[in-house]
């Protein structure tokens, strides 16, 4: 499963730390407490690796392994942390002041129930105020929660360690079940090893193992309010943006825009990609590199951003609004031929909130009419259309990075084409119009425009995208758990996936049905009375005035902009915030 092989990346990343300093880019901030994965740093480290040892041998039967550890051992382990392990990961927990004062780790990271293990949790200071330890586990499970796919956690602790068991008990992990324990047979040389065991004869009577669980709030009462989206950000948009901050300028200038477009490109699945400073820009540049303009009319979805018809009115075409499908929201095939004039140029489907547009007909259709077809997959990254990405099918395909996105770099986004002579013009245009194959430098013989990404913007979004089928995979579950608490309210309707495709669900989406008792308006009041933020789906666009031809807005259209919401749809949000947003909208509408 990717989302595995993208956790166990991410854990090799963290370890990779040959100086302190790297590994304090990478530490997660508990309080006053700081969390730093290990790394090659601290086998020079002599001080804390003594200091590791001495609190091994004063809680030795705390740990089923049992030795006397030595500066050598502690080291031996410590490299087995780092290297021979990829399926755990050991953070220092230091104070203000840089002092280790205990660590705490994870294990099991490959598990495909993906419930992390915690790992050698000790504390070494006294000193500590009230709680302090206990906010620092919970700044490690909520680090995981949000950076990784993660369904849960779960420890082990032998049932004589009564002090552990209280830490854990008041971190809301409870017992599962006891594990009588034996020593292995095959242990030599002074060292004790103790296993599970199965036959009762060989049990130690006192050593006794318990498997515990966390156990979330299975319910909550907002303190502040729920937001409709937000990122997941991790250490390697921290680190990378950092190394780009110190070390991206002159001969390394582009370092990270040369891996943000080759990396994306071969993720979609095409063989071209620039990086723009927003997905509005990477649709002007290929609509000017594909040569629409003046007289040209181009068909878009009637339920839509703003920005897909915009970029057509840039090069002084005609938008021409068409109605979408009723349940999927997306732009409707039968629709698009009923609208296609002499005058017709392209085709500009959207991949609405996540939801693939229906691309095998779009393409039958602009290829029977021969039509272009620039793609506005702004908020679909990672969505698919019969296991074939979405952006991977027009001439054109133009991605958003905004910050509310499900990946991000504050602003940005990409255009990308399969085509060699359009990817030329569009390169061409975004770099004003210089001519790079004549001897004059800065030599400029066409129009063009400035919409370049950032190097430090392409750091956070290489970030984003070591991480993307992660972050899909949380975003589909969001949308899981609103179908598991609304499945009985028979007065809205989840705006479910199209068949043969596999939606990102980047935003979450109910439509709100006559009968409710409220109507959507009066949802999204009361909704934001109960501390959630909700935000009306796109009204028909052609309603606007800016627009010079007038006409009338799609019946579809209009409907859905008067009756469905988004919803609270961030990555990080958690199954007992959904449970909350689902009472109280089930508390308003249901009759």
């Amino acid at each position: 499963m990717k989302v595995i092989e993208e956790r166990l990346e991410f854990i090799s990343f963290l370890k990779n730390n040959p100086t302190k300093i790297v590994a304090g880019i990478k530490s997660i901030s508990a309080v006053s407490l700081s969390l730093i994965p290990i790394g090659e740093y601290i086998l020079g480290d002599l001080e804390t690796i003594d200091l590791l040892a001495k609190w091994r041998n004063i809680n030795v039967r705390a740990y089923p392994t049992r030795f006397e550890a030595t500066r050598a051992s502690t080291q031996k382990w410590l490299q087995q942390q780092l290297a021979s392990s990829p399926n755990k990961i050991l953070f220092l927990v230091t104070n203000a002041q840089g002092s280790v004062v205990g660590h705490m780790g994870l294990a099991s990271i490959d598990n495909s129930a993906h419930i992390l293990e915690l790992d050698n949790i000790s504390r070494f200071s006294e000193d500590l105020p009230p709680n302090t330890f206990s906010k620092c586990l919970k700044a490690l499970l909520d680090w995981a929660k949000i950076s990784m796919y993660v369904e849960g956690f779960s420890l082990r602790v032998f049932s004589t360690n009564s002090r552990a068991i209280r830490f854990y008990q008041k971190n809301k992990f409870i017992e599962t079940r006891s594990i009588p324990m034996m020593e292995d047979p095959s242990a030599s040389d002074g060292f004790i090893n103790l296993i599970p065991c199965a036959d009762s004869n060989k049990h130690i009577a006192s050593e006794v193992m318990l498997e515990m669980v966390y156990k979330e709030d299975a319910t909550l009462t907002p303190e502040s309010l729920i937001l409709t989206a937000g990122p997941s950000i991790s250490q390697y948009e921290s680190f990378y943006a950092y190394d780009a901050a110190i070390n991206g300028w002159n001969a390394d200038w582009s370092k990270y825009l040369n891996l943000l477009e080759a990396c994306f490109k071969d993720y979609i699945g095409v063989r071209y990609a620039l990086a723009t400073s927003s997905c509005t820009g990477a649709m002007h540049i290929a609509l000017l590199a594909l040569g629409l303009g003046e007289g040209d009319e181009i068909i878009v979805p009637d339920l839509t951003w703003v920005a897909t018809a915009n970029a057509v009115r840039y090069v002084n075409a005609t938008p021409i609004f068409v109605d979408v499908n009723k349940d999927d929201w997306t732009i409707n095939p039968s629709e698009i031929e009923k609208a296609i004039t002499d005058k017709t140029k392209a085709i500009m489907p959207v991949h609405m909130y996540g939801h693939p547009a229906n691309m095998e007909a779009v393409m039958a259709i602009a290829k029977k009419f021969s039509l272009l077809v620039i793609e506005d997959a702004a908020p679909s990254i990672g969505a698919e259309f019969k296991e074939k990405k979405t952006g991977s099918f027009g001439h054109f395909s133009a991605f958003s990075f905004q910050g509310a996105k499900l990946m991000v770099t504050g602003e940005g986004g990409m255009l990308l084409t399969d085509d060699f002579e359009l990817y030329s013009k569009a390169k061409k245009i975004w770099d004003q119009g210089r001519n790079a194959e004549v001897n004059v430098p800065f030599w400029i013989d066409e129009k063009g425009l400035k919409y370049k990404m950032s190097n430090i913007q392409a750091a956070i979004g290489l970030g984003q995208l070591n991480r993307i089928e992660t972050l899909v995979a949380m975003k589909r579950r969001v949308f899981g758990w609103y179908h598991k608490y609304l499945s009985e309210n028979n007065c809205i309707a989840l705006n479910h996936e199209p068949k043969d495709c596999r939606s990102i669900y980047w935003m979450s989406s109910i439509k709100v049905l006559s009968h409710s008792p409220v109507n959507r308006d009066q949802l999204i009041n009361a909704l934001r009375a109960d501390n959630i933020d909700t935000r009306p789906v796109f009204p028909a666009i052609s309603q606007y005035p800016i627009w010079q031809n007038k006409s009338l807005p799609s019946p579809n259209a209009l409907h859905i902009g008067k009756t469905c919401i988004n919803l609270p749809s961030g990555v990080g949000l958690s199954e007992a915030v959904i449970k909350y947003v689902c009472s109280r909208i089930n508390l308003h509408t249901k009759s």
